[in-house]
């Protein structure tokens, strides 16, 4: 058997996020909901998304056996017992709203309803979900700490003794890792460093905390509760924040209590506001509603996305994909897609001609597939 994470229409909740990926496929902790549900029921676990992402997400063959599993809601002990437990064609519904069923004969639509199934039963425990875009860095802390007891490997290699460790819990550190002279702190969660990633010295990190592989963490970082993710570089100070792979926040400046999103790239000095000068809650519009996303809520960055140096980003800004960020005062709090500066629009071909030389630094190239996910997002223009 085999689970099919399916996006809803409520996918477009976790914007700028999902414009580019599927629900399933978002980072936070140490992983992506995908390998989640893989680690925690030892089954393949495919993306059922939107038409314009779906090639480049393979699925089952249609006809297999499979479970079919909100792609928004993170997996826990209780809930895969009770997944792995239903009989062919029985779904699990929660205040009439689908949750996940097993499918006898899959087949691939967009999007999966309750009328798929032909029994039902209740869930009456409690699920917690990645609804809304700021859920990524709220849930991280837990995450990181729940991720690591699931796939704790059973050796690793010890940082080395000029390093100062304290706090009651483990670091992990991959294969061929260079870090020296620097302070960890695991009281409040592990530590989990990816293979062939440099910490610079004098860096101080407090736990939990996840650093991807091939990553470099440079000199004097402070990093507070954050996941970093595969080839990215980072600097300057990062508190209860996700940044994607291949990003970069390399030099001073604060990050906090934001997502930052894969190949973007923010300028020396770049800082952001987290709460609001009065202390007030943070709403944010999310389709047509102003949502309370809770005290604390920084940059939200989507994909391809770059700031120019010193850009000074307000509370629970809004960053669109694909866009070059720069100009005078503090930002708008809201970016759309492709955004030249402030208000203008980006002309499609230099946008693809910037993201493909920013992709050759780290040695990768824009695929055919990433240009037509993008000429969806910028419309008839292109």
């Amino acid at each position: 058997m085999k689970i099919v994470l399916f996006d809803n229409l409520q996918r477009d909740w976790l914007h700028p996020f999902t414009k580019t990926r599927p629900v399933s496929a978002l980072f936070s902790g140490m992983y992506t909901n995908l390998r989640r549900w893989e680690l925690h029921t030892g089954l393949p676990a495919f993306a059922l998304t939107a038409a314009y992402l779906q090639p480049a997400w393979p699925l089952p063959s249609p006809g297999d056996e499979v479970l079919l599993v909100d792609a928004s809601i993170l997996p826990d002990p209780t809930l895969v017992k009770a997944l792995l437990q239903l009989e062919k064609d029985e779904a699990l519904l929660q205040d009439g709203r689908l949750m996940a069923g097993r499918s006898s004969s899959f087949t691939p639509q967009f999007p999966v309803t309750k009328e798929s199934f032909l029994t039902y039963t209740d869930y009456k425990e409690a699920v917690k979900q990645i609804s809304y875009p700021w859920h990524i860095f709220q849930y991280n802390a837990a995450l990181i700490a729940s991720d690591f007891e699931i796939s704790k490997p059973a050796n690793y290699f010890p940082p080395t003794p000029s390093n100062r460790i304290t706090g009651g819990q483990d670091v992990f550190q991959g294969k061929n890792v260079r870090m020296e002279h620097c302070m960890l702190n695991t009281t409040a969660g592990p530590v989990i460093i990816g293979h062939n990633t440099t910490i610079l010295e004098g860096t101080v990190i407090y736990g939990p905390c996840a650093i991807g592989s091939h990553s470099v963490i440079k000199a004097g970082t402070k990093i507070y509760s954050a996941s970093i993710g595969d080839s990215c570089t980072a600097g300057g100070e990062i508190k209860n924040s996700v940044i994607m792979d291949y990003s970069n926040k390399a030099h001073d400046g604060y990050l906090g209590d934001s997502v930052i999103g894969e190949w973007c790239n923010l300028g020396a000095g770049t800082s952001n506001s987290n709460v609001k000068n009065d202390a007030a809650d943070i709403r944010i519009n999310i389709g047509g509603e102003m949502i309370n996303a809770g005290l604390k809520c920084g940059l939200l960055m989507g994909d391809y996305t770059r700031c120019a140096i010193n850009t000074s980003f307000n509370t629970a800004t809004m960053a669109g994909v694909a866009s070059n960020i720069f100009g005078a005062g503090l930002t708008p709090k809201s970016l759309q897609d492709f955004t030249w500066g402030y208000t203008e629009r980006y002309i499609f071909e230099k946008a693809i001609e910037h993201i493909s030389n920013w992709k050759r630094l780290k040695h990768q190239v824009l695929t055919e597939n990433e240009i037509q996910v993008l000429s969806c997002l910028y419309g008839p223009n292109t």
